[in-house]
């Protein structure tokens, strides 16, 4: 057989074609030679010629620039460029190759010979076509497949990523209305604390009496309290409780009504305090305590009897002291 001529008789849509045809067929080809990155095929240009690769590998890719897409990969035996021959339209995709390719090339006037001289060799060309045609179906189809899974897959990404959107505005609403709801409740608790303190200090012919209290937060622990014992006796109480906030608040309010109640004309200070410590140790769990001075003062010849319970030496906490 002439050169080539064995290459083409292998060749599956030439397989049942006349030895002769396939020889005169190896006898018009044209053999062309392509670098790594050489375009053998330009989408959108004109042409009618048919390549069988010898050697090397070609891609076949439809678009430009980012918007490419892998069709195929033609290699040794393969035939590409059939379309242009058969629809005498623009190339449908570009053909480059990838590594160093020897190609042979069938011009339109030589294959439309060997088609009129071997009718059957168009019958195969076509079975090939098909073959092809189902090829680039069964690849489109697992193409739209695949981009339907991403598809799906970035819609349900998107879904989580709305969803997680919409709960941390829902937390963040609902931290706002509790933040504000606290600051509410805190402005009233500040109100009642302030309700409990004196509203009038006493009036004392000869004493000035004056009493201002700033907590650190919106409620505190502080106090103070005058007491009217009757006759010329005036309680006085001024306190510290060993917290803020809140809670400092609550045992601040248990101390001064156990305070009140404890409070006697005919009792010592130091007895008063005495009793509050024990109801206050009976009440308490929290390990809190309140520093405190209480004392008397007699209007009639100014006397000021006290005492003080909480400050000294704070191991007294230990032997079992909340004041």
């Amino acid at each position: 057989m002439p050169a080539y001529a064995e290459l083409l008789h292998n060749l599956f849509f030439l397989q049942e074609t006349d030895p002769q045809a396939i020889e005169r067929l190896a006898q018009v080809v044209v053999e062309r030679e392509f670098a790594p990155g050489q375009v053998v095929i330009e989408e959108g240009s004109i042409g009618q010629e048919m390549y069988i690769v010898v050697e090397g590998l070609v891609q076949v890719i439809k678009g430009q620039g980012d918007d490419q897409t892998l069709l195929a990969l033609r290699r040794p035996g393969e035939l590409f460029g059939e379309m242009g021959f058969i629809e005498n339209r623009p190339r449908f995709a570009t053909v480059i190759a990838i590594e160093f390719t020897r190609l042979l090339e069938f011009s339109e006037p030589a294959m439309r010979s060997a088609l009129a001289q071997q009718p059957l060799l168009l019958y195969q060309l076509v079975r090939m076509l098909s073959a092809r045609l189902r090829e680039a179906e069964l690849q489109m189809i697992a193409d739209l497949q695949r981009k339907n899974q991403e598809l799906t897959q970035a819609y349900r990404e998107l879904k989580q990523a709305h969803e997680a959107i919409v709960e941390k505005e829902r937390q963040a609403h609902e931290a706002i209305v509790e933040k504000e709801r606290l600051e509410r409740e805190l402005q009233v608790a500040r109100q009642i604390q302030e309700s409990i303190l004196p509203r009038v200090l006493p009036q004392l012919p000869g004493f000035s009496l004056g009493a201002r209290m700033i907590p650190a937060r919106a409620v505190g622990g502080d106090l103070y309290d005058f007491i009217l014992l009757g006759g010329d006796r005036l309680g006085v109480v001024i306190g510290d409780v060993s917290d803020k906030g809140v809670p400092a608040a609550i045992f601040m309010a248990l101390s001064r009504s156990l305070l009140r109640a404890e409070a006697h004309p005919s009792r010592p200070p130091g007895e008063v305090l005495a009793n509050v410590n024990y109801h206050l140790m009976t009440m308490n769990d929290s390990g809190m305590f309140v520093t405190v001075l209480y004392g008397i003062l007699n209007r009639a010849n100014g006397e000021f009897t006290y005492a003080r319970a909480g400050q000294v030496a704070l191991a007294a906490r230990a032997e079992g002291l909340a004041l």
